[in-house]
């Protein structure tokens, strides 16, 4: 293949010739060495594709040569080639990170078969992923504009994360596009479908509805509340599906995955209005109404969720649950740290609940940290950057320590996020709410037909600042803006990752059972 070029170590190299003259002939550039010594200085000097070395030399042994070879790159492939088949040799090879092995003598299409493997196996399974999809679009296609219900909602937007996340890995920009735009088609009915059904799930007028915020711990954490196993339900903030799926390989090193569901989030997808309604079981009206001490409005002063632990404690009394339990919430590092000590303490309860705030902060802080921003410029840099934080948090620490002791552990969130794009006018007085993706006041100016509006809070439970008070959602990609300085403020926040209005990646959310190996 051009332009590929090969290094090729072996104390019986002349005899190798009729091979790497194939390989020549196939319009690979080889270069070849007799012993380990040379072979890694040729490493140093010259930037091959990939290596094949010989397990047993004189002198500097194969798996020597390997360790300084990696030394000095350690990205580069290393395929080795031995005469013995003994387990020992092989586990010594693989645990130096070896790219393949193959077994003396060798034939040529041996050869082809591990380059096609090592070289070409990016390309070929993007090439594959491509075709994959362009098979599914059009039946996908079908399915969004089916009138869906909210199970199989469910299943599509599961179906359009796997596309995602195979996708990521591809070259082909194109693909990308298109699976970009079925998105937002996908979303653009999605919203639809949500200003359809949500009245009447809400209001409890139909049987057949999705569990929401303020039914999630009755019907999905309750039940498990048998006092055999300690169970620690996970609240990482803003943790949408896709980002769920990127760190669930690393928790499968110590847990097996027993449900991986989704559930609907309340409106407005936001902190205050959907955690509080799953702590409590109660729409954000009814925790005014029957709580008003631990209910925060959005004209007061103060944290919108520091009663969480109360309301909990008030949830679980309700449906005679008598159980012990703690609550911690961690905002930052030191009080990570903080809970992976304090843990032995907390296995002796039944239910802790543990709220982790960091993708939350990593959300708010891409807008507002010009390295974040670069850092978490599109939504596979915002994965990338999700799964590097959890392998280095504190919160993988958890993990390790609850597999260890047997614990059952729940992951889920309160909402999740969009990345926005389209800006949408609106005016309001100087008491409207701040969040891009929803605005409450009473003298709201807008385009019906570009937002979903509740004219009256009551009808949907939410709280209201005023009797005239109104909500509006931005659907979609869209985002609130303002006309004074418009400009200035759409550049600020366009392809910023929000979270308070209606599409999949905010309102369908994880809910991850899980129990260890």
């Amino acid at each position: 293949m051009e332009n590929v070029s090969i290094l090729w170590v072996d104390d019986e190299i002349d005899v190798l010739r009729p091979h790497i003259l194939f390989l020549e002939q196939k319009g690979y550039h080889v270069d070849t060495s007799n012993n380990g010594a040379e072979g890694v200085e040729l490493v140093k000097a010259n930037p091959y594709d990939i290596v094949f070395l010989d397990e047993q030399m004189p002198g500097l042994s194969g798996i020597e040569t390997l360790e300084q070879i990696k030394t000095e790159n350690p990205n580069l492939p290393v395929v080795m080639i031995t005469k013995s088949e003994e387990e020992t040799i092989m586990e010594e090879a693989i645990g130096s990170n070896i790219a393949d092995y193959l077994i003396k003598p060798v034939n040529p299409n041996q050869i082809l078969l591990s380059l096609k493997r090592n070289l070409d196996n990016k390309k070929l399974r993007s090439e594959k992923t491509t075709s994959q999809y362009q098979q599914a679009f059009s039946q996908l296609g079908m399915r969004i504009s089916g009138g869906l219900d909210f199970e199989e909602w469910v299943d599509v937007y599961k179906q359009l994360v796997r596309w995602e996340l195979e996708i990521d890995a591809s070259s082909d920009g194109g693909i990308k596009e298109v699976l970009n735009m079925q998105k937002q088609e996908a979303n653009h009915v999605f919203a639809r479908f949500i200003e359809k059904k949500y009245f009447d799930w809400i209001n409890g007028n139909t049987a057949k509805k999705p569990v929401l915020s303020h039914t999630l711990l009755k019907e999905k954490l309750f039940p498990k509340l048998k006092g055999n196993r300690p169970v620690f339900l996970i609240l990482i903030d803003n943790l949408r599906y896709d980002q769920w799926k990127i760190i669930q390989p690393v928790i499968q090193e110590n847990f097996r995955i027993k449900s991986d569901e989704i559930y609907y989030s309340i409106l407005p997808t936001v902190t205050q209005y959907a955690r509080n309604a799953m702590f409590s079981g109660l729409m954000p009206a009814e925790i005014q109404r029957k709580y008003p001490q631990f209910w925060t409005g959005e004209d007061e002063e103060g944290t919108k969720n520091q009663f969480e632990d109360k309301l909990m404690d008030e949830h679980l009394k309700r449906y005679g649950k008598n159980v012990k339990f703690s609550y911690t919430k961690v905002l930052n590092l030191n009080v990570g740290r903080k809970l992976v000590e304090n843990l032995p303490n907390l296995i002796h309860n039944e239910l802790n609940i543990i709220v982790y705030n960091f993708v939350d902060m990593l959300s708010h802080a891409r807008t507002e940290m010009e390295i974040i921003r670069e850092l978490a410029d599109d939504e596979p840099a915002y994965r990338s950057l999700t799964l590097s934080w959890f392998e280095h948090s504190p919160l993988k620490e958890v993990f390790n320590y609850l597999a260890e002791k047997k614990a059952d552990v729940i992951i889920t969130t309160d909402h999740g996020s969009v990345r926005v794009s389209d800006p949408v006018k609106v005016l309001g007085d100087r008491n409207t709410n701040t969040n891009l993706r929803y605005k409450t006041g009473r003298a709201l100016q807008y385009k019906a037909k570009e937002v979903y509006e509740v004219k009256n809070p009551d009808d949907i439970y939410l709280p209201k600042l005023n009797m005239s008070s109104s909500y509006i959602f931005c659907k979609k990609n869209d985002f609130f803006a303002y006309p004074n300085n418009y400009n200035y403020y759409v550049n600020y926040y366009k392809n910023t990752f929000q979270h308070g209005g209606i599409s999949l990646e905010e309102v369908l959310i994880p809910y991850i059972t899980l129990s260890p190996k």
